[in-house]
């Protein structure tokens, strides 16, 4: 791994582009978004400790889907898909903790699919408060409304009620 300093709005993985690198996150945050009709829509933020890359890239070898992009200057540390693949292959304990990853990374996309399913947009604004409190501080709020699946009018009336 190598580090490196990225400026705010850097892409690190352009859509239907393969991306050969993974970042662990040592500071800064980054959002994975597709290109919506007529606008992005933010699917996921990584956050410090968080590790970055195209799933779709990295396990199928095709282009992405995503675009992921810093929302501040970031510090990260890169790692290139075949080193990484290189050390799964080496050391029994780095594959255990990819496999472990993979596994926390599904249940939280099934936690995230599931309240999308039963909860209302105020309910997962709540949520989004109570585990992430200080992601609301850190992302642009048109972010925070398209990874809520609400306009920024909606996210305001209930930023509104919540307070």
């Amino acid at each position: 791994m190598h580090k490196i300093e990225l400026p705010k709005n850097k892409v690190l993985v352009e859509a239907g582009q393969i991306g050969r690198s993974a970042y662990f996150i040592q500071k800064g945050i980054v959002r994975a978004y597709c290109e919506g009709k007529d606008n992005q829509i933010t699917f996921w933020f990584g956050l410090e400790g968080d590790f970055v890359f195209s799933y779709n890239s990295y396990i199928n070898g095709l282009p992405g889907y995503e675009s992921i992009e810093l929302l501040e200057s970031s510090v990260l540390y890169e790692i290139k898909d075949e080193a990484l693949q290189r050390l799964f292959l080496e050391h029994t304990d780095l594959a255990n903790w990819g496999r472990k990853l993979a596994e926390l990374e599904l249940i939280k996309l099934e936690e995230r699919y599931i309240s999308r399913l039963f909860k209302s947009a105020s309910e997962c604004y709540a949520e989004l408060l109570k585990n992430s409190p200080g992601l609301i501080q850190r992302i642009q709020l048109g972010y925070i409304a398209s990874y809520l699946g609400v306009t920024q009018v909606t996210l305001s009336r209930i930023r509104a009620e919540i307070k």
